[in-house]
């Protein structure tokens, strides 16, 4: 049912997009984090 519900209504697939723009901005975030973490232990190791 609940797989119907987000699946098969206009509210479930609004709160799916939400969903996956969450996870799709986290794992962007992450990825500039750890690049801006490496290049400055890159800068200090210089």
């Amino acid at each position: 049912m609940a797989w119907e519900l987000l699946f098969g209504s206009d509210i479930g697939l609004m709160s799916l997009a939400v969903i996956v723009g969450v996870l799709v901005i986290g794992v962007v975030m992450g990825k500039m984090y750890s690049n801006k973490v490496e290049e400055e232990s890159r800068k200090l190791g210089k």
